[in-house]
């Protein structure tokens, strides 16, 4: 039976496990509030819950393995569980997931924000739905603002190897709405919530399928990030992440129009936010009023991540990208003249096809020749219905693999040049969550992260969620040692 047992019945647990990028995260804890507002209960690993999601990310092949070998290893665990599978890896290949063992739903991202809904019709059908049954889209989701578009079998016997998912999927580009928007969630047990005011994409970059998973882009409208960010503030929260899909974006879907850098003033003005952190952001969407912006204040975090994706001007445009290297050289300078210690960071693709060895040497000259602190590098990978799949010049694996490894090694002996320049410095930084000391962390040291985005051990046992200054005194590994010069704990409230 899907409800074989009362407790299932009154009071299901649930277990959310995350894949891909802050969005997605972002998507995760609005789920989580969702539930824990319906009364259903958080259970501390997936074993012990009664359901688990399974938020996926198709970005890669090999994003989208990780999700398929995560259900199998959850099935073949507990046969027990049920498992609902959404996220963009659901929205773009609903039908490889339903036939995962385990799987009892398939639900896009277009009815991401209805899953609450289906557990509650799934609950209150409970004494007369079997794994059997087939429950109608129809009854589950009449007063649903969503777009339905299909709804595809009904699960077999349970265990048995040809059982299929039912599959709740609309149309991506008819999504107006985002979710709403999230009070849990962030790294370090909830100690840097994240918060999406943004979803979608515009752009048709040849490699990427978000925009196909995602839609069109769209607004969290200013007076609720502005609410948000006020709840978030007084349950205690010192800095809140910014995400979305294309976030340079924001505000240009509504009416009247909202430019970013205005949201960021009126947060600012409005809000007792101690510092925003901004999430990946376009190159062309950094401007000098952006950049001046960050360097007007404290309160948000110096810290720029910028895709880059190749420094050769020939990929560039057949990635349809719509910058080339100067483009982006430019804005970096701009960056490291008014804020010298900014962290600057760049996702890049190796491998896309066509590339020589002379695009590659041009990436590699490109970043030794600017002021990188830390680079994320990806091999690339086919995607379904994009542009780049068609391609026929496709880069040898052996020789993607190296590139990716220089590429790699560049990406850390700049980062490790960075964090040596920190040294001697007083930074502020902010404690996270102290990890168990069986994972090899020093019992006299409090893990935090600075503003410009490094790794700091604080000499000493700190809260969570406290804002230290340190001063620099060593590197180790690829963390910063510092002392605690001076605390705001005074008035830290302790996030739940």
């Amino acid at each position: 039976m899907f409800f074989s047992t009362l407790r299932w019945f009154f009071m299901p647990s649930f277990f959310i496990q995350q894949f891909g990028c802050r969005a997605t995260q972002a998507d995760g804890a609005a789920l989580e509030r969702q539930l824990l507002d319906r009364g259903c209960t958080s259970a501390a690993t997936p074993a012990s819950a009664d359901i688990v999601v399974i938020n996926s990310c198709t970005v890669t092949a090999s994003a989208d393995a990780q999700a398929r070998d995560a259900i199998r290893k959850l099935n073949a665990a507990n046969p027990a569980v049920r498992i609902i599978a959404t996220g963009c890896y659901a929205q773009r290949a609903p039908e490889e997931l339903a036939a995962l063992p385990g799987v009892s739903w398939v639900v896009g991202n277009s009815h991401k924000p209805q899953i609450p809904q289906l557990l509650d019709a799934l609950s209150a059908a409970a004494p007369a739905v079997s794994s059997n049954d087939f429950v109608p889209a129809a009854a589950l989701y009449s007063d649903s603002t969503v777009p339905f578009h299909s709804f595809v079998g009904a699960p077999a016997a349970a265990g048995a190897s040809n059982s299929r998912g039912n599959i709740l999927i609309g149309d991506i580009f008819e999504q107006r709405t985002l979710l709403s928007a999230p009070v849990l969630g962030g790294e370090s047990n909830h100690t840097r919530p994240t918060l999406k005011i943004q979803d979608g994409c515009d752009s048709r970059c040849s490699y990427c399928v978000i925009p196909f998973v995602r839609g069109k882009s769209r607004s969290l409208p200013p007076g609720t990030v502005i609410h948000e960010i006020h709840r978030l503030s007084e349950s205690g929260y010192r800095e809140i992440v910014l995400s979305g899909i294309n976030l340079g974006t924001y505000g240009r879907d509504l009416s009247p129009r909202v430019e970013f850098e205005d949201l960021l003033r009126r947060i600012l003005d409005e809000t007792a936010v101690e510092r925003l952190r901004i999430s990946s952001i376009e190159p062309l969407d950094v401007t000098q009023d952006l950049v001046n912006l960050f360097a007007g204040t404290d309160r948000i975090a110096q810290h720029f991540h910028m895709p880059l994706q190749s420094a050769s001007d020939r990929i560039l445009a057949a990635m349809h990208r719509w910058y080339r290297a100067e483009h982006y050289a430019r804005r970096v300078e701009l960056i490291h003249a008014r804020l010298p210690h900014a962290a600057i960071g760049a996702d890049v693709i190796t491998g896309f096809p066509g590339e020589s060895e002379a695009d590659h040497a041009a990436t590699l000259a490109f970043i030794e020749s600017l002021p990188f602190t830390y680079l994320h590098v990806f091999s690339f990978s086919k995607r379904p219905g994009t542009k780049a799949a068609t391609l026929s010049n496709e880069v040898p694996g052996s020789i993607i693999k190296r590139r990716a490894r220089e590429l790699r090694a560049l990406g850390e002996s700049k980062a490790a040049a960075f964090r040596q320049s920190q040294l001697g410095r007083t930074l502020r930084v902010l404690t996270l969550r102290r990890e168990d000391p069986a994972e090899g962390l020093e019992t006299d040291t409090t893990p935090a992260l600075s503003s410009n985005y490094l790794k700091v051990l604080a000499n000493g046992s700190h809260p969570a969620n406290n804002c230290l200054d340190v001063l620099i005194s060593a590197a180790t590994g690829t963390t910063l040692v510092g002392e605690p010069i001076l605390s705001c704990s005074a008035n830290s409230v302790s996030p739940r």
